[in-house]
């Protein structure tokens, strides 16, 4: 199936590793050209080479915290005057009993979980808006469909985030301007690797004792692979997609157990 954004242009927050790096490929595998920020330098290196390498679409790369005003400005910078595609994502807040956590650490959660997608959003949105094509993507959790104890931090600003995104996103559709979150399960990531060391420290297990656990929980049997996720995210950016919105695509292997 043919996308129909093929020559777009997109902007991957967080999209040097991971998930991220997932959604990067899988939309320049659709023809789009795309622009990939993150923190650190080589892992940005690494993954623009093989993207281009693979694809023939054209690669920018921006070392910089997007939690941060200077980092979004150097962000958008980077984008052509024509930004079609906006992936929202970054890492999440540590794990822990609510009861350790300062208000610093509420305020760090909220800036990048919560604060820093809305205001990417703000700026880009009345652009595509007016060019009649948008499509924003935010990478949120499966915590936010059923919260996990350890995760309040993370918990609480990406709920934030979702009910900010119910709102917002039934004021674009008419314009073919479309948002979506997706909320993802135990993916074999470094992200899930850092959890998993979490939850084995506070509960005094290993980290093979903690996966195995957490495996026996998923019906599928495994952990996700980055590139599935990657490919929801670039059908829900399709031409196809424009009468998709304010939805919360939750992808876990089956272990969230509702009908709802």
């Amino acid at each position: 199936m043919d996308f129909g954004i093929k020559g777009k242009w997109g902007l991957v927050c967080a999209g040097s590793k991971g998930l991220g790096r997932a959604c990067a490929e899988s939309l320049a595998e659709e023809g789009v050209n795309v622009v990939i920020v993150a923190r650190g330098v080589e892992a940005l290196a690494e993954t623009s080479e093989h993207i281009r390498s693979n694809t023939n679409v054209e690669v920018r790369t921006v070392a910089a915290d997007i939690t941060t005003s200077e980092g979004r400005e150097e962000a958008l910078d980077a984008c052509p005057g024509e930004l079609d595609i906006l992936i929202n994502n970054a890492g999440g807040p540590p794990a822990g009993d609510f009861r350790d956590f300062e208000v610093t650490d509420w305020e760090k959660a909220l800036q990048a979980n919560m604060l820093t997608p809305i205001e990417l959003i703000k700026t880009v949105l009345d652009g595509m808006i007016e060019r009649k094509f948008g499509r924003i993507v935010n990478i949120t959790s499966a915590a936010v469909k059923a919260p996990i104890p350890i995760l309040g931090l993370s918990n609480g600003a990406r709920a934030g985030l979702t009910g900010f995104i119910a709102g917002l996103s039934r004021q674009t559709p008419m314009h073919n301007v479309t948002i979506n979150n997706i909320l993802p399960g135990a993916f074999a990531t470094e992200t899930m690797n850092g959890r998993m060391a979490a939850m084995a420290k506070q509960s005094d297990q290993s980290i093979e004792d903690v996966a195995k656990s957490r495996l026996k929980a998923i019906p599928a049997g495994r952990f996700g692979e980055p590139k599935e996720f990657g490919q929801l995210c670039a059908y829900i950016c399709s031409a196809q997609a424009s009468y998709i919105t304010g939805h919360n695509f939750l992808i876990d292997g089956g272990v969230y157990n509702g009908t709802l």
